[in-house]
C-alpha cells in the first residue's frame, strides 16, 4: 500500500515515577503508521529537539524523526497546521490526548478543523485505501467495532484499541536522526494564564446486581448498557439539539 502517512508524537510520562518516556498512545499511532506505510512513514513532533525521550520512537525502527522546534509554552497548533497543509499526507495519526502538559485532548479536533479534514476518533485499523476514500474500523465500547468509509485526507486518533507498539531498541534509537524544522513560534496565551493540576478520574455509576447465582451475575456484568429515557436526535435544528443537550446536563447535575 503506497500511502503517505504522518504520525504525530509527544513526550509521555511514566504513570508512577513521572519520568519522560514515549507516550503510549502516540507509540500506537507510530505502530499503526509503520503497518500502513512501512519505511515511508514520517513521524512529527512539535517541541524541543533535545528531549532524550524522542529517541524511544526512533528505536521502533525509524530512520529519522522530524521536529518542529518550539520552546516550552509555545502553541503547537499553528506550526502543525502549516506543516501538514503542505506535506501532502493522506492519513495523519495521533494519540487521543497527551500525557504531559494540558492533556485536554482537544488538539486533534482543532487540527482537523484548521485543515478542514474529517476526524476519526478511536481508530483501530485501516482496512483499505482506494482512490480518494479509506475503509477503517472504529473502536466502540465493550469491544465493538464500526466500519466507516472516510474521504482522504483524514486525521485519526488512536487509543488502546490500536495495535500494541513494538519495543524500542537501543541501537536504532542511537542511529536514528532527529531532523530539525524551523517554524514560526506562536505563544500559547491560554496556557500562560492557566493553572495546571493532575486530572482526576471521572466517577462511575455503580450497577446494583440482584442476581442470585454466578451465571446471572456474569450475564448482568457483561450485558450491554441499555438506555432508559435516552433518544437519538436526527434532522433537528441546532437550537433544538442544544436544548436537548442542556436539558440532559441539568438532569445529570453537571449544570445547575
Amino acid at each position: 500500500m503506497n500511502t503517505h502517512v504522518i504520525s504525530l508524537v509527544s513526550i509521555g510520562a511514566h504513570p508512577t515515577s513521572g519520568r519522560p518516556r514515549r507516550a503510549e498512545q502516540d507509540a500506537r499511532a507510530v505502530e499503526l503508521g509503520l503497518q500502513l506505510a512501512g519505511d515511508n512513514l514520517r513521524v512529527l513532533h512539535a517541541g524541543d529537539i533535545a528531549e532524550p525521550a524522542l529517541r524511544a520512537y526512533l528505536g521502533m525502527g525509524l530512520a529519522q524523526l522530524h521536529v518542529l522546534e518550539q520552546p516550552a509554552g509555545a502553541d503547537a497548533l499553528p506550526a502543525l497546521s502549516e506543516y501538514l497543509r503542505d506535506a501532502g499526507a493522506q492519513v495523519v495519526l495521533t494519540g487521543t490526548q497527551a500525557e504531559t502538559g494540558e492533556g485536554s485532548g482537544m488538539l486533534p479536533f482543532l487540527l482537523a478543523e484548521s485543515l478542514g479534514w474529517p476526524l476519526v476518533v478511536g481508530l483501530a485499523q485501516v482496512e483499505s485505501i482506494d482512490g480518494s476514500t479509506a475503509l477503517v474500523l472504529q473502536a466502540l465500547p465493550r469491544g465493538q467495532r464500526r466500519r466507516l468509509k472516510v474521504r482522504l485526507p483524514f486525521l485519526a486518533t488512536v487509543d488502546n484499541a490500536a495495535p500494541k507498539p513494538r519495543q524500542s531498541a537501543f541501537g536504532p534509537a542511537r542511529r536514528g536522526v532527529l531532523q530539525a524544522e524551523d517554524v514560526e513560534v506562536v505563544d500559547d496565551e491560554l496556557l500562560a494564564v492557566a493553572t495546571l493540576q493532575p486530572a482526576k478520574p471521572r466517577p462511575k455509576r455503580l450497577k446494583v446486581i440482584k442476581a442470585k447465582n454466578g451465571a446471572d451475575r456474569m450475564k448482568a456484568a457483561t450485558a450491554k448498557a441499555s438506555g432508559g429515557a435516552g433518544h437519538v436526535l436526527k434532522g433537528v435544528s441546532a437550537e433544538e439539539g442544544a436544548q436537548a443537550i442542556l436539558k440532559l446536563l441539568i438532569e445529570e447535575g453537571v449544570v445547575r
